[in-house]
């Protein structure tokens, strides 16, 4: 009679580590990954200025403008908790869109920190 013992296996692929055991084992994939970069003290304040705004934007009568700066100011504050910095595309899209919602910076002081720390 032949034994039928279980074969395992453990394997590596591209930093993944996978085990399989026996005939009818299914492979499971577990990634690990590091903490978040940390943002400079620059990017602190940004995110900050970015959260300032957005708790202040819920002050104010909603239209098409806030609803776009809001978004914006959302995927900045995501981009910079995962990554530690906020790109230069989506530094550029905030400067246009704050461009054009002078009255609202003008308006909001948390929007001219934000814009200052933006470079207008």
């Amino acid at each position: 009679m032949a034994s039928e013992e279980p074969s395992i296996t453990i394997g590596d692929i591209s930093g993944n580590n996978t085990v399989a055991v026996g005939s009818n084992a299914r492979a499971e994939s577990h990634v690990h990954h590091g903490p978040a970069a940390q943002p400079d003290e620059a990017t602190r304040q940004l995110l900050e200025a970015v959260r300032q705004l957005r708790e202040d934007l819920g002050r104010v009568n909603s239209s098409e403008q806030t609803a776009a700066l809001d978004e914006a100011l959302a995927e900045t504050e995501t981009e910079i908790t995962g990554t530690g910095q906020a790109g230069p595309t989506r530094r550029q899209r905030l400067r246009e869109l704050l461009a054009d919602s002078q009255a609202l910076v003008t308006f909001l002081s948390s929007a001219g920190a934000v814009a200052t720390l933006l470079g207008m």
